[in-house]
């Protein structure tokens, strides 16, 4: 018993030190470019100061909560694009995972491959059980790439929709984007 107290102990100080500084409201988001459902580059700088962004950070493709937040994003889509928004979904899974996963759901939005989690590091996107689950997030970012809204919920997925969806239309408002 005490060698596993231990271990808990040291695992929790790891997750300490290897933990990234999460982004917050006002920080600008970093560039990055990455792989989408169909295998193409796509970088976030080619979208920045055309539309507001809605990012979520999600653990695994094809998953119970994962799915529901997808399927969610993706009965909504009309009312972010109506807003001007740009939905994109980001998780560890490969190309071909997203490919199948978007295929299979009917997702009109951009899946984006992070396979070693950079981009996630780069948001500082925290994750719970010692850092094994990844974590899920969304941000809505302005044209001018600056976070203006977090939601941060591992467990209740459904959540994230309408959060975005009324920070979108508060951005809107905010910046004159009527």
């Amino acid at each position: 018993m005490k060698r596993i107290s231990i271990i808990l102990i040291l695992l929790w100080f790891m997750a300490l030190g290897t933990k990234a500084q999460s982004l917050q409201v006002g920080d600008r988001i970093p560039n990055f470019t990455l792989k989408d459902q169909k295998g193409e580059d796509f970088s976030i700088s080619s979208v920045l100061g055309e539309r507001i962004l809605v990012i979520y950070f999600y653990p695994k493709d094809d998953t119970p909560g994962c799915t529901k937040e997808a399927c969610g994003f993706r009965d909504s889509y009309e009312a972010f694009t109506d807003e001007g928004a740009m939905v994109i979904g980001i998780s560890a899974d490969d190309v071909e995972t997203h490919r199948q996963f978007a295929e299979k759901y009917r997702l009109p939005f951009t899946l984006l491959a992070d396979t070693g989690n950079l981009v996630r590091k780069k948001f500082g996107v925290p994750g719970n059980l010692f850092g094994l689950i990844a974590g899920r997030v969304t941000y809505v970012v302005d044209k001018r790439g600056i976070i203006r809204h977090i939601y941060n919920s591992q467990v209740n997925a459904s959540q994230h929709i309408d959060e975005s969806l009324e920070a979108l239309r508060k951005v809107k408002k905010e910046d004159g984007n009527e």
